[in-house]
């Protein structure tokens, strides 16, 4: 177990472990009853995470005080070194995050446009996608 994975783990409930850096745990993201979220740590250190209820990896995280970049060692949140290969995983998931939040970005951009005022709900909503796809961002980088 890495520093990566405990600051995960320890902010979960029902944490159990499944195997050699496998665990399962209750999603933060939902009211969940029986553990449905899934934690592999790969050789590199990177943390992969999947919700068997279909939250999404920045609504997990973000529900425990983390972000998406908080899955990747130091070394991965920058460059990667020459020679070695870039980790496609960490662009996926920055993807689905920045997908998921120009949506709702979009949607709030057109009810602006069409006078629709936005509720401070839909303001707070609107900032944190921000703040996901700058999270995003800065983890594929």
């Amino acid at each position: 177990m890495s520093a990566i994975s405990d600051r995960l783990l320890d902010r979960l409930q029902g944490v159990r472990q499944t195997g050699h850096n496998r665990w399962m745990a209750k999603c933060s993201a939902h009211d969940d009853r029986s553990p449905s979220l899934s934690i592999l740590e790969t050789d590199e250190g990177i943390l992969r995470i999947k919700c068997f209820a279909e939250c999404g990896g920045a609504d997990v995280l973000g529900a425990v005080g983390l972000e998406l970049k908080d899955l990747y060692p130091e070394a991965l949140k920058h460059h990667s070194a020459p020679g070695k290969p870039n980790h496609w995983h960490a662009a996926r998931e920055a993807f689905l995050v920045v997908s998921q939040e120009a949506l709702l970005t979009a949607i709030a951009a057109e009810n602006i446009a069409s006078g629709i005022d936005l509720s401070d709900d839909d303001r707070d909503r609107l900032l944190l996608a921000a703040s996901r796809i700058r999270g995003a961002a800065e983890a594929v980088q």
